[in-house]
């Protein structure tokens, strides 16, 4: 264990740092969003799958990750470099990431199902391989560049931000390509060459733009980056028992859970929503305003969050959202603008569904410090990313397997009342349900600050006793 030159201070979050550590989040923000919100509509009407087929392939990638996601948090945690645990991760795999984003979006040159179902699986599945080496040991670095409470919000905040940013970045620029080409194959080719190496210049600004700081975090904790007094050295199968058994966290699953469903649920209906039931000719708008709102209403959650906690805030988002979702399942078409006065409305509370789990969850990770004497932040964010991921496969398939057995069919321009419908259901009442579940659940969530302060204490009083 290295103490020699340890500062008696924590090292100071600057401005050009949180921008930085920001950054990293923008390419998942922008790749998830263009998933999710186009995915299957290319899917259907573009590439010419069929909507149950379609679903499949998400579903497929999904369940992959049930294994990729938890593998790579853990391995992550174990990995020992000289630029620590998370870094190496990250660069090596940052531009097959952007490159595989890509490939999601080419068509190949064949109308047979099952050729073109076997090639987006096996696209989707390489993709989300690199998705996880890159995002997850990023996504770990909010526990370890700052213990203090409302910094972790903060770094959050701007986390968050960024990828509300790359996301509403990507829905722009498919308005523009739209101006430029009519040819939908060739506007999601282009799309996914501007996303990928968006997401490949993001990610290495924040790999330059923190690691000095992560450096000097870990000083001030009286640890190297290759050396860590937190090392964890039980097996795969114990770090999984802890986090299932780690009562806060399960908390903070079902509130993610929850919210994320409905998020995704509603961000695959909008663009059959949009189209086929308000009568608009492109999506990108609708979807535009909900994202770009949003990012203006991280930092508003920032300062609420400090007045009310983190459990008010999630209560206020919550319930205003759900008042959206009502409202939108009860319009009628050709109310394009009050469509998209609600769409503005919805970003306060998509805007808490994003900040609220993920700000929370550091707690969750010092809290089991505390209790088994070590730290796995790879292995409790690996199982939160892991249900970002299954909420957008479940999300999506349980669209497509309503449009499918509704009597959709992406050849007409009118569709039946029966496809109206599911879509109207899928828009109002399910994403309804699954809020009230979030809200009970953060209802009970038992870590307060109060409660984090005193873990805090705790956790510095044994790591002194530790180094005398």
């Amino acid at each position: 264990m290295e103490t020699s030159g340890k500062p008696s201070h924590p090292p100071k979050l600057t401005w050009s740092t949180k921008l930085a550590y920001g950054a990293g989040d923008m390419g998942a923000g922008l790749t998830s969003n263009l998933l999710a919100f186009s995915f299957l509509i290319f899917l259907t009407n573009v590439a010419g799958l069929d909507p149950l087929k379609a679903g499949t392939v998400l579903l497929i990638g999904k369940i992959w990750d049930a294994v990729n996601d938890p593998v790579v948090g853990i391995l992550s945690d174990r990995t020992r470099t000289r630029w620590g645990r998370r870094y190496p991760w990250i660069v090596l795999t940052g531009i097959p990431f952007g490159a595989t984003f890509f490939l999601n979006w080419i068509v190949p040159g064949s109308t047979n199902q099952n050729v073109l179902f076997w090639y987006y699986v096996f696209v989707s599945v390489v993709f989300q391989i690199f998705f996880t080496t890159t995002n997850l040991p990023y996504s770990t670095l909010t526990a370890e560049m700052t213990q203090d409470y409302d910094e972790r919000t903060e770094l959050t905040s701007f986390r968050l931000s960024f990828s509300l940013a790359g996301a509403v970045l990507i829905l722009a620029l498919g308005l523009v390509v739209g101006q430029i080409t009519t040819d939908p194959q060739q506007q999601y080719r282009i799309l996914g060459i501007l996303g990928g190496g968006i997401s490949i210049a993001t990610i290495y600004w924040c790999v330059f733009g923190t690691f000095r700081h992560s450096q000097e975090q870990a000083a001030y904790l009286g640890k190297s980056l290759k050396n860590s007094d937190f090392d964890n050295n039980s097996s795969f199968l114990q770090q999984i028992k802890i986090v299932l058994s780690n009562g806060p966290f399960l908390f903070v699953v079902g509130i993610y859970l929850f919210s994320w469903l409905a998020l995704q649920i509603t961000a695959a209906i909008i663009p059959f929503y949009v189209t086929f039931w308000m009568g608009a000719d492109d999506y990108f708008l609708a979807a535009l305003l909900v994202q770009g709102t949003a990012i203006l209403m991280m930092f508003v959650c920032n300062l609420l969050a400090k007045r009310i906690g983190k459990k008010g805030l999630y209560f206020l988002g919550a319930g205003v959202w759900i008042m959206v979702q009502i409202a939108l399942f009860s319009l009628q078409p050709g109310q394009l603008m009050t469509m998209y006065g609600l769409c503005i409305l919805a970003s306060f509370g998509v805007a808490t569904a994003y900040v609220v789990p993920w700000s929370i969850l550091p707690d969750v990770i010092e809290l089991n410090e505390l209790k088994t004497g070590q730290r796995s932040e790879g292995a409790f964010y690996a199982f939160m990313t892991l249900l970002q991921k299954i909420g957008l496969a479940v999300g999506i398939f349980l669209v497509s397997l309503a449009l499918e057995t509704s009597g959709f069919d992406k050849s007409f321009a009118t569709q039946p009342d029966s496809a109206l419908w599911a879509i109207r259901f899928f828009m109002g009442p399910v994403p309804l349900i699954l809020l009230v579940g979030g809200m009970v659940l953060a209802y009970f969530y038992p870590i307060t600050k109060a409660v984090h302060a005193e873990t805090l204490l705790k956790l510095a009083e044994r790591r002194k006793q530790i180094q005398q």
